[in-house]
């Protein structure tokens, strides 16, 4: 097995076990929470799956960029349930059961979601895209779906050996997650640097603030849920967006190099978010509005 398999490999463990870390902390009412909220659910699947694409076509026809940049931005729209949005939300002062449930629901709804709206896609770009329901299932169920179903098994049939293993698990997997994403910077980071000043930054940014003013907006009344939403809108998972990404245009140069930038920026500018949220997150939850 080469280097890159390995580094591949641990990145997918390390989200395997944030995942499950979600788990051993959630109830089946956690990740049940959007199905008591219709209109909650409703603002969030127009956030995520439908506002994001759009954004990114407006985003590819008022920028002259590179073609890498704009396939990555597109397929970057159709790739939400980011893995850390849990962590991410609940220490923006998120609403944690909506955070989790917001994970599980998104990640059911690409199964089907995903295949309709890169064919909407390829009507607009006159070609035919090939990722099946059946690739996107796969991602979906086995980095998201089986991890939390076990970690919530584990914290019903034992909650004092989950209420222990938590900290561990979620602590040793953001080590190998921190660890092989250094990896794949210094692999990637000649190509990194090549996208620098051509506007793939600028679009970029664009896509990841028009993210969190959408989710922002759409969140609702309730200012938890409004942090989380816009956490979710603005942050997209790179291995969905990759997957699809290499299965259209398996010999397009620079694409990882693209969706690892866009990870960079999408850290650097949700910080700022997040800690303007955290201050003025209440001490206590608000009922629903």
């Amino acid at each position: 097995m080469n280097t890159q398999a390995l580094i591949l490999h641990g990145l997918q463990a390390s989200i395997i076990g944030t995942v499950f870390s979600f788990g051993l902390r959630a109830t089946v009412a956690d990740a049940g929470f959007l199905l008591r909220h219709p209109g909650l659910l409703l603002r969030s699947v127009v956030a995520v799956f439908v506002a994001m694409p759009l954004v990114a076509l407006l985003i590819v026809e008022v920028f002259a960029l590179p073609r890498a940049t704009e396939i990555a931005l597109v397929v970057l729209a159709l790739a939400p349930i980011p893995p850390l949005l849990p962590k991410k939300g609940t220490k923006a002062g998120g609403e944690g059961a909506y955070a989790l449930g917001l994970m599980v629901m998104m990640g059911l709804l690409s199964v089907a979601l995903i295949p309709l709206i890169l064919m909407a896609l390829g009507t607009y770009f006159h070609r035919e895209f090939g990722m099946s329901p059946l690739a996107i299932a796969k991602v979906v169920v086995v980095m998201i779906v089986i991890p939390l179903l076990a970690g919530m098994t584990v914290r019903a049939a034992w909650p004092a050996l989950a209420a222990r293993l938590v900290g561990p698990i979620a602590l040793l997997s953001l080590i190998l997650l921190l660890g092989c994403a250094a990896l794949v910077l210094y692999a990637v980071m000649p190509a990194v640097t090549h996208l620098l000043g051509n506007g793939t930054v600028l679009a970029i940014a664009a896509f990841v603030i028009i993210g969190l003013l959408v989710g922002h907006l759409l969140g609702g009344p309730v200012p938890e849920r409004r942090t989380v939403l816009a956490l979710s809108t603005a942050s997209r998972h790179p291995a969905i967006a990759l997957a699809i990404a290499k299965s259209n245009f398996p010999d397009e140069p620079h694409l990882a190099a693209t969706i690892v930038l866009y990870l960079l920026v999408a850290t650097v500018l949700a910080i700022p978010y997040i800690q303007w949220r955290r201050r003025r997150a209440p001490s206590g939850v608000a009922n629903p509005g």
